[in-house]
């Protein structure tokens, strides 16, 4: 039933509107027009003048045929990266790809295309469907941004799905909750050459630092790296300053806390321990720390309605469903917080982020299928 002529259509059309992170106005305004032509109430919040956008999150609501089973949330964003701006299409084997000079869009675009395919087709059909919150956010590239500052006030939702993954014959259950750490480290500046004694090196001490750390993957649930080092000035002069950032993820609570704690003990004892043997009148060195979630935790039982009804529409089509854990955080991991239990599902995309993204038709049509499946079991009651 899925119409596969008009799903490539629509994914060509919508790849090929602008719409990078913060200036997402043109695809909002054409995806609302998209939904209030299939009869949805369609809410723009006020996410984008908190964030920096041009546009809000939207919210279309489709009342369905059953109207006596609890609402179902769809989720994709409508954001894209760099370079994703004057996309052009390539379509070949069966494969969408960019010409090589962009991205393709594919993330999370082709999300936008199988929700609006699948509920075209019900439309089309008459198909018995309860109601349906189709979220689709701003900002998901640069923090989860739109997530973070959507009005929940909104959502009646409290489970669903976001199409945000790659393989169709998984259903993402399991994601971390990560921190961002970020220090500076202020020491003082002097000339290198003339009096490098009067200076206290601030690269010196984060590097110290960052050498007692323990990177990289800590353990099977855990990860932490230290991925930006930012300061000084020229080479003749002692750096004054120097900024650095760093994240740790883990499926643990504990491990994140434990893990974050020891990052800044790390710097705080190098700081501590020059002023010990460097004792001065100014308070140099001196270390700033700022930590701040990037999102939170993200973990659905397997026997939660969430994946059962995904496992059983996937059965009905003589496919397999598995769960999977993985090592990113999505809007899923917002909502989750959020009280909205939301599994993750695939569309098939490939290589996003770089200019050889690319994904297939086929996979497409997949996931579309899936998730019409989905949706008429959940009419069902199931």
């Amino acid at each position: 039933m899925i119409n596969q002529d008009r799903l490539s259509r629509l994914f060509k059309n919508l790849v090929q509107i602008d719409s990078i992170s913060r200036k997402e106005r043109t695809i909002a305004k054409t995806l609302t027009e998209i939904f209030k032509s299939l009869g949805a109430e369609v809410l723009t919040d006020s996410a984008g003048s908190k964030v920096g956008s041009d546009t809000g999150n939207l919210i279309a609501r489709f009342r369905g045929i059953k109207t006596d089973v609890a609402p179902l949330l769809l989720n994709a964003h409508m954001d894209t990266v760099q370079p994703g701006e004057g996309i052009k299409v390539i379509f070949s084997g069966g494969t969408f790809k960019s010409d090589g000079t962009t991205i393709l869009g594919a993330d999370d675009k082709s999300a936008l295309a199988i929700i609006i395919e699948t509920i075209k087709t019900l439309h089309e059909h008459n198909l018995p469907h309860g109601p349906l919150e189709v979220v689709v956010t701003i900002c998901e590239e640069v923090g989860l941004l739109g997530a973070k500052n959507l009005n929940y006030s909104l959502i009646r939702s409290r489970y669903g799905y976001s199409l945000d993954s790659s393989d169709t014959d998984e259903i993402v259950t399991r994601t971390p909750a990560a921190n961002h750490i970020q220090f500076k480290v202020h020491g003082r500046d002097a000339h290198a050459g003339a009096a490098p004694e009067k200076g206290i090196n601030a690269i010196q001490l984060a590097s110290g630092a960052i050498s007692e750390l323990r990177l990289g993957r800590l353990d099977e649930e855990t990860t932490a790296n230290i991925g930006l080092i930012e300061g000084g000035k020229a080479t003749n002069i002692v750096p004054s300053l120097v900024t650095v950032a760093g994240e740790v993820r883990s499926h643990s609570p504990e491990k994140l806390d434990r893990e974050t704690k020891q990052i800044i003990l790390s710097f705080e004892h190098q700081i501590s321990n020059y002023k010990t043997a460097h004792p001065s009148d100014d308070g140099l060195p001196r270390l700033e720390t700022e930590v701040r979630e990037d999102f939170p935790l993200l973990k659905i039982p397997d026997d939660h309605p969430v994946v059962t009804l995904a496992k059983k529409a996937a059965g009905r089509l003589g496919q397999s469903m598995k769960t999977e854990t993985k090592g990113g955080g999505s809007d899923a991991n917002v909502f989750f917080k959020h009280g909205i239990v939301t599994g993750v599902l695939g569309t098939g995309m490939k290589d996003v982020h770089t200019v050889r993204e690319s994904i297939r038709l086929d996979d497409m049509m997949r996931s579309a299928k899936l998730l019409l499946e989905i949706i008429q079991l959940h009419a069902e009651g199931d």
